[in-house]
């Protein structure tokens, strides 16, 4: 992949823990229960369920760069979703993810070709590389702004 497209990806994930934060920090605690559908997660939930997944997302960063070809670790993120924390206030896990996506930037702009190209096997997604990896995260931050913006459209906030 060219050197601009994972320069995007990076980006994109430097970017992504205060745009989110500033997207959700402004709701009010009914807002946050808010849905777009009945069985579809809440805003609050959606907020802890991006930083569970980033913490989890730090591993399939780096046992490929660790380790030969290794299995990626799965999670059943709706049984996390149902978890009492996912009711804790949401700053508990937007303090997560600055930290983290700090890291992640360093990590990613340091890799050489040869890195960058390092596979592992994730249980739904086949043999991935850590490029993959990178690109599945950065889009995952935005897909989540996506959902939470349409829960606002829905509920006219």
């Amino acid at each position: 992949m060219p050197a601009a497209e994972r320069q995007q990806y990076i980006q994109m994930l430097r970017e992504f823990p205060e745009q989110f934060a500033a997207l959700v920090r402004p709701f009010t605690d009914e807002q946050l229960e808010c849905r777009v559908a009945e069985g579809e997660w809440s805003i609050r939930q959606i907020v802890h369920h991006v930083a569970d997944s980033h913490m989890n997302a730090n591993n399939r960063f780096r046992l490929p760069l660790t380790e030969d070809n290794p299995p990626l670790p799965g999670y059943d993120q709706d049984k996390y979703a149902l978890q009492p924390d996912y009711a804790l206030p949401l700053e508990i896990s937007l303090s997560i993810l600055p930290g983290l996506h700090a890291r992640w930037v360093a990590l990613l702009e340091s890799l050489t070709e040869e890195q960058w190209n390092r596979t592992a096997v994730h249980g739904e997604w086949g043999q991935v590389t850590v490029e993959e990896v990178a690109r599945r995260y950065a889009g995952h931050g935005i897909n989540h702004i996506n959902q939470i913006n349409t829960i606002r459209a829905k509920h006219g906030f």
